[in-house]
């Protein structure tokens, strides 16, 4: 817990005793690789932090195709917000990537701790923030971006991903295929 808790030192000003408070309520968890966290149909119960490995949130149309929509790696607060704060059960899958040690707090304790503490309430925003800001950078990008440039963002905002992530999925996650894919790689080599 102790890089959640230099994060949170670092983006709040938590006191000691409130983070003794608040990180009691998380529990660990460790996922082998290529293992479901969360499954369509489920209900989001968590709001984890990645202490280390790769998460891929992706959706799955009714023939059976994948589109990936997220990752969550290293150092990153990670949950499907929508399932999370409406309750309802999730359009959405995450799976591991790679063997994944999470940190993660209850739904139920997150409320609790939001009336209990209010620097909670801001790293809670803070989180939301930071997932919602994703996001919209990378509606923006696929609407407003060529597929290489997209590519070449991925790269450079985030090379780790490249060196865990199938390249199936990212081009799914940039909006290609596989084989455009390749050819933008071929191209830019």
């Amino acid at each position: 817990m102790q890089r959640m808790h230099e994060l949170l030192r670092q983006q709040v000003n938590i006191t000691e005793e409130d983070w003794r408070t608040f990180s009691a309520c998380f529990e660990p968890k460790t996922y082998p690789a290529k293992t479901f966290y969360l499954q369509a149909g489920e209900t989001e119960n968590y709001l984890t932090f990645v202490e280390s490995g790769v998460v891929r949130f992706y959706v799955e149309a009714a023939n059976g195709d994948e589109t990936t929509v997220g990752f969550a790696f290293d150092g990153w607060f990670m949950c499907v917000y929508s399932s999370f704060y409406t309750r309802e059960p999730s359009r959405y899958y995450g799976e591991t990537i790679t063997e994944t040690k999470l940190w993660r707090i209850h739904y139920d304790d997150m409320q609790r701790m939001y009336d209990r503490l209010r620097v909670v309430d801001r790293i809670g925003r803070l989180a939301t923030e930071q997932m919602l800001l994703i996001k919209s950078e990378r509606e923006l990008s696929l609407l407003t971006k060529t597929a290489e440039e997209r590519y070449l963002d991925l790269l450079s905002k985030s090379p780790q991903l490249f060196r865990y992530v199938p390249l199936k999925h990212l081009a799914s996650y940039i909006g290609i295929t596989p084989q455009a894919l390749s050819r933008i790689r071929k191209r830019i080599s």
